[in-house]
């Protein structure tokens, strides 16, 4: 894994997220990095240092690849001195063509200083990609010394018509840098550098390593597809027609590469939000491949052709998708659900951020009632068998606090033994079924008597904001 490019390394770093949103996929938590780290990476960063931690040595540096670039994360805002990265030759692996370790102006001016606080790094350490400037600063955000990217100056986008109730938008969060992974984690030892930061280097191709998995019944196909660290992107294949639709295609020619693989004709791209982790690689697969329909719920989707509403009616080849807007995660949100008519096979639906393996999505842009009405009196109200096919690869941590929330719960322990079995074999977690995720998902468990008790409530929207509430500050265990 040292100093090797994934196939799809300039794919990954391409893309340039929004302000306030992680690189990677996760939505990291966290403190900031130790003076040493900082120069390390090659980062200028504000602040006083918390804690004094311990510094790679040169010829530690030396053998790694390109560091993971600084996350915000989602909802948060920068400081007001934005981090500014520079290096003068890419790290070890990284093509000198690809964009990466390009310094400019502001670049410039700070690399005195960032040499001194990482003296001793030197170029081994591997640059930082220049992708991984942060977008939106200069666009004030109404607090003092805070900027925020165009996408989040509105706080809310607009809500789709499922019945978004005009919740206002969540408070601003301070601005957090943590590891690539594993967001909802809160651990001390994971909010500073340290081995976490050292973990995160390695998490450009950690991907790679991720096996993809084609679930074939007889009417459609899906294959999915790994993706930056955690996410997955889904091809769904019409075997009648063998015609395509791509969900949230972040990596764009990892898509194009299987759909040669397989043979088929895409027309379709299906954007569940507009998170950059989700809907960053629109703009570009639609220049790769021409003539695409791109739908999705939130004008802030990039290379959107049609918005959805709830209930809006699709067709991929003979397969009908069904449009269910699900706000909170964000306000635009929308998952998909898919039949084939006269079928006696089970349909699927694509749950993006709303509804995970054993969790659901952070509130970003919604309140407790929103997804509350969104995991069960939406998806819960599909078809049990429903295959359900989620955005990131979230299912141990996952059912490490629903373990929390219910430690009796056999269907838990034995769903956790299952997926660490799974993930140690590099295979995914993915897809569960609506009634599986009755069985296990505290999320979908608010109106059981022990996830109530647990929280302290008796109401199941107040057990929905209470439970959510905790994993936003859960501790994983390392078990």
């Amino acid at each position: 894994m040292l100093g090797v490019v994934a196939p799809h390394a300039d794919d990954v770093l391409a893309p340039l997220p929004e302000a306030g949103q992680g690189f990677g996929g996760g939505h990291a938590r966290g403190g900031s990095p130790s003076p040493g780290t900082a120069g390390a990476l090659g980062v200028s960063l504000p602040g006083p240092e918390p804690r004094r931690r311990r510094r790679l040595s040169s010829a530690a540096l030396s053998c790694l690849p390109a560091p993971c670039p600084p996350r915000i994360a989602q909802g948060s805002r920068p400081p007001s001195r934005l981090p500014t990265l520079v290096s003068k030759s890419p790290g070890p692996g990284v093509p000198s063509g690809s964009g990466e370790g390009r310094r400019g102006p502001a670049g410039r001016s700070a690399a005195p200083a960032a040499r001194r606080a990482g003296a001793g790094a030197g170029a081994g350490a591997g640059a930082v990609p220049a992708a991984a400037r942060l977008p939106g600063a200069g666009r004030r955000a109404g607090s003092k010394g805070n900027r925020a990217g165009p996408g989040h100056r509105a706080g809310r986008g607009a809500p789709c018509s499922a019945g978004a109730g005009g919740a206002s938008a969540p408070p601003w969060r301070p601005w957090e840098l943590g590891p690539c992974s594993e967001p909802d984690s809160s651990a001390p030892e994971e909010h500073l550098a340290g081995p976490a930061q050292l973990r995160a280097v390695f998490l450009h191709t950690e991907h790679e390593r991720r096996k993809s998995k084609t679930v074939t019944q007889a009417d459609m196909k899906v294959e999915l597809l790994p993706a930056l660290t955690d996410n997955y992107m889904y091809l769904l294949i019409d075997e009648e027609t063998k015609e395509a639709a791509i969900v949230d295609p972040v990596q764009p020619q990892k898509v194009l590469d299987a759909v040669k693989k397989h043979g088929v004709k895409l027309t379709t791209v299906l954007t569940t939000h507009h998170h950059w982790d989700h809907a960053g690689g629109n703009e570009k697969l639609v220049k790769m491949e021409t003539g695409l329909r791109v739908y999705g719920g939130d004008s802030r989707v990039g290379a959107l052709t049609q918005k959805v509403s709830h209930l809006t009616s699709l067709k991929v080849g003979s397969l009908n998708v069904k449009c269910l807007c699900t706000p909170c995660h964000t306000s635009g949100h929308i998952c998909y659900y898919v039949t084939k008519p006269n079928s006696s096979e089970p349909p699927a639906v694509f749950t993006g951020d709303t509804l995970f393996v054993a969790g659901c999505g952070k509130f970003f842009e919604g309140t407790p009632e929103e997804m509350y009405r969104a995991l069960i009196e939406i998806l819960g109200s599909l078809d049990p068998k429903t295959k359900v096919y989620c955005g990131h690869e979230y299912t141990i941590n996952n059912l490490k606090f629903a373990r929390h929330v219910e430690p009796n719960n056999v269907a838990i322990q034995e769903k956790l033994a299952w997926a660490k079995a799974k993930y140690d074999s590099g295979e995914p977690t993915i897809p569960s079924t609506i009634a599986e995720e009755f069985t296990y998902n505290p999320f979908m468990r608010v109106r059981e008597k022990t996830v109530q008790q647990h929280a302290g409530e008796t109401d199941p929207i107040r057990t929905m904001g209470a439970i959510r509430k905790e994993k936003d500050n859960f501790r994983v265990p390392k078990d």
